[in-house]
């Protein structure tokens, strides 16, 4: 009789050292084949890297590149100029005048004859315009190619612009000697202002003790400001010892 009781198709186990073995082998063999993928990618992140590099310094290298050519473009701006300046001068009338004598101050003879005209003291743009429409002279011209004629009838119009402008574009108006209105230039200025203050202090008004005494005259404090002398520190009462 056959003994039924163990299969016919039962395989023979393997030893498990062997298992073992071939298991480390598989991952020896996966580690090595990973290695060469690594290194792949180093090498590509380093060149990449000295990519940069190259890009950084190429940008420097342009920027001084730029930064020279800037500058050579402004020398040139510079040198054209120049030149220009020279063919202006030279296109200039031998008469050119590049100072003029007005009303005790000297005048950029190169200034427009509105421009020129307000360099004066106590003359304003609007008050220049109105001399120059008086005495019939274009505005914009160069006050250095007016011949003398021309000069001196802006003089005149500088003497009699009391007369002509109206009351509201005056400087000193209700004289304290006349009573009239009036428009003082260059040193009149200075010698009437000296006068009046003088005047003041003479018959010992209130402007006058302050101008005197050397402190604001027009209302202004003086507990905070305008402190000189022995105003600057400040001291307190000592508190007497019994």
């Amino acid at each position: 009789m056959e003994d039924k009781s163990k299969p016919d198709d039962v395989m023979p186990e393997k030893p498990s050292d062997e298992i073992k073995d071939k298991e480390i082998e598989q991952q020896q063999t996966e580690i090595d084949s990973d290695k060469p993928e690594k290194k792949d990618e180093i090498t590509k992140e380093s060149k990449k890297e000295e990519k940069k590099e190259k890009i950084e310094e190429e940008k420097v290298e342009q920027t001084t590149e730029e930064k020279v050519e800037i500058k050579k473009e402004e020398e040139q701006v510079k040198v054209e100029k120049k030149k220009e300046d020279k063919k202006k001068k030279s296109d200039r009338k031998p008469d050119f005048k590049y100072i003029i004598r007005l009303s005790n101050s000297d005048i950029n003879g190169e200034k427009n004859v509105v421009y020129g005209l307000a360099s004066i003291k106590g003359v304003g743009l609007h008050m220049a315009t109105l001399i120059a429409d008086k005495a019939r002279i274009n505005r914009y011209t160069k006050i250095g190619d007016l011949s003398d004629a021309q000069v001196e009838k802006l003089q005149e119009s500088i003497d009699n612009i009391g007369n002509a402008a109206p009351g509201w574009m005056l400087n000193h108006r209700k004289d304290y000697d006349t009573g009239e209105d009036l428009h003082l230039v260059s040193s009149e200025i200075d010698m009437k202002l000296r006068d009046e203050i003088n005047i003041m202090k003479k018959i010992r008004s209130y402007r006058g003790i302050r101008h005197e005494r050397g402190l604001p005259v027009r209302g202004q404090r003086t507990r905070a400001n305008n402190r000189k002398g022995l105003a600057l520190g400040v001291s307190k009462k000592r508190v007497q010892s019994k």
